[in-house]
């Protein structure tokens, strides 16, 4: 089984969104976390839109990278330039990867036009972990 970990700046929407969707396509083939070099709590917008999709992340919680670092992880994804930027150094053969994804918490408009970033953000995520665990777990 292989340690993932998914790391963005507050780990309350992209990289939780990641994990659930991480967790959802690989199954048994690995553990999967997420972390923050911040914690902001989880964004109920985030739980909201996985919950459209029939993914409950609703237990999930806000981490800070530094409670993983004694963790062997196999492949850290980072979901947005600052995480990518400020990624702690991880021991080990770790194979490191980066796709940066708007932040929908950052969306402005009406709460309808906020919520369809959220839905366009989380389908960007859900291909992007698709082709990751078909690519690296498969």
């Amino acid at each position: 089984m292989k340690n993932i970990l998914v790391l963005c700046t507050g780990n309350s929407c992209r990289s939780q969104i990641a994990d659930g969707y991480l967790k959802h396509f690989a199954r048994d083939k690995a553990a999967v976390y997420s972390a923050g070099i911040e914690t902001h709590g989880v964004n109920p917008k985030a739980i909201k839109v996985m919950a459209e999709d029939h993914i409950d992340i609703s237990k999930h919680t806000s981490n800070h990278v530094d409670e993983y670092l004694n963790i062997p992880f196999d492949y850290v994804i980072t979901v947005c330039d600052n995480a990518h930027e400020a990624c702690p150094f991880f021991p080990g053969n770790v194979e490191r990867f980066h796709q940066n994804f708007p932040d929908p918490a950052k969306a402005v408009g009406s709460e309808e036009e906020i919520f369809q970033e959220f839905v366009r953000v989380r389908d960007m995520i859900k291909v992007y972990c698709a082709d990751f665990v078909k690519q690296h777990l498969s």
